[in-house]
C-alpha cells in the first residue's frame, strides 16, 4: 500500500487540508487558471486572494498567483467553512483508552465532515475538545440517529477496528419508538433489496436478491407506541428506518419514510425516535469480548409530551 503523502499544511479547526492533484494532461498555462476551472463553485476572486496570501501551497511552500502549471504536481489548501448552526447538544464519553474512544453521539450531530456539516460534527469536535488531531471514526451514523459511534485513537490500530465493521463481525442493537400495531406478527425478520441513488434524498426497497437484513422485536408497548430491538444483519443506507416504514409502523420523527417533509437543518425538535444502543465484538488486538451500551433514552418514550412538544 503507497503511502499517504503528509499535507504541507496543518490541520485546521481539526481537519485536513484540502489536496489536489494537477492532471498529467493538463494544458493550462498556471495553477490559478487550472484552480478556476477546476473549482466552478469558488469565485475566482477567492482563489485570487488565496494565492494572494499565501493560502495554497505545493510541497516547497505557497504558490505565487502566476505559478506555471506543472503536470501530475498537488497542491493543498484548506476550504472555506460553511455557515454552520451550532448543534445545542453534548457528545458523552462512554468509554477510552489508549486505542478507543467510544461515544454517545447525540441526535443531529453528524458523524464525519460532510457538505454543510463540517465544525457541527462528533468527529470535528471530539479531536478539537480532546486534543485528539489523529482521531478517526471506525464506522457511521446517520445525523439524526443518537447513540454508540466507536472511534480509533491510534492510528496504528485503524486497520483492525475498521475491518471488524466492514466485515460486519460487530454485533449491533439498537432502540426505536414506533405506532404498535397488535396485528404484526413480531418478532420478525425483514429481508430486502435497498437502493440508494446519488443526489436523492430516500432510499427505496425495490425488486430483486434482498441485501438488507434486520430482526425486529418488540420489547414492550403502552398508550398505543412500542419500543422495539432492532438487530441489523447489515448495514444498508436508512435501512432500520425502510424496514419499519414497510412494515407500517414507521419510527417515530422520520422525516423520511414513508414520505419525505422538509425540515429546516436547525430545527432541533422532535428528533427521530432511533438509538444504537449497544455494540459487542471480540477485540482484534486483544483477542477478549467487549460490550459497550447506551447511556441514553428516546424521549418519545421517556417524556412523549416533551417530545411531541
Amino acid at each position: 500500500m503507497r503511502r499517504r503523502q503528509k499535507p504541507p499544511l496543518p490541520k485546521r479547526h481539526g481537519l485536513d487540508p484540502a489536496r489536489l492533484r494537477l492532471p498529467e494532461d493538463g494544458v493550462w498555462a498556471t495553477i490559478r487558471d487550472h484552480l478556476v476551472e477546476r473549482l466552478p463553485r469558488v469565485d475566482p476572486a477567492r482563489i485570487d486572494e488565496l494565492l494572494r496570501e499565501g493560502g495554497i501551497v505545493d510541497l516547497d511552500g505557497p504558490i505565487a498567483p502566476d505559478a506555471p502549471y506543472v503536470p501530475g504536481g498537488a497542491v493543498w489548501f484548506h476550504r472555506d467553512l460553511p455557515i454552520e448552526t451550532p448543534v445545542p447538544f453534548d457528545i458523552t464519553i462512554v468509554h477510552r483508552d489508549a486505542d478507543l474512544l467510544v461515544v454517545d453521539k447525540p441526535h443531529f450531530l453528524a458523524t464525519i465532515p460532510r457538505g454543510q456539516h463540517i465544525l457541527q460534527t462528533a468527529l470535528v469536535r471530539l479531536r478539537r475538545e480532546l486534543d485528539l488531531p489523529e482521531l478517526i471514526p471506525a464506522h457511521r451514523l446517520d445525523r439524526v440517529t443518537a447513540g454508540l459511534v466507536l472511534f480509533i485513537i491510534n492510528p496504528a490500530r485503524r486497520g483492525a477496528y475498521q475491518t471488524m465493521f466492514h466485515k460486519r463481525t460487530v454485533r449491533k442493537e439498537y432502540e426505536a419508538i414506533a405506532p404498535f400495531d397488535p396485528a404484526l406478527t413480531l418478532p420478525r425478520v425483514v429481508r430486502s433489496r435497498i437502493v440508494k441513488e446519488k443526489q436523492v434524498l430516500a432510499a427505496q426497497e425495490v425488486d430483486g436478491e434482498p441485501n438488507a437484513e434486520t430482526s425486529i422485536e418488540l420489547l414492550e408497548h403502552r398508550d398505543g407506541l412500542g419500543r422495539y430491538r432492532l438487530r441489523p444483519v447489515t448495514g444498508r443506507t436508512h435501512q432500520l428506518r425502510l424496514h419499519m416504514s414497510s412494515l407500517g409502523i414507521p419510527i417515530l420523527g422520520d422525516d423520511f419514510y414513508p414520505v419525505i417533509t422538509d425540515k429546516p437543518v436547525h430545527d432541533f425538535t422532535r428528533p427521530l425516535q432511533l438509538l444504537a444502543a449497544s455494540l459487542e465484538f471480540t477485540d482484534p488486538i486483544s483477542h477478549q469480548p467487549r460490550r459497550f451500551d447506551t447511556t441514553r433514552k428516546l424521549q418519545a418514550w421517556t417524556d412523549p409530551a416533551g417530545w411531541a412538544g
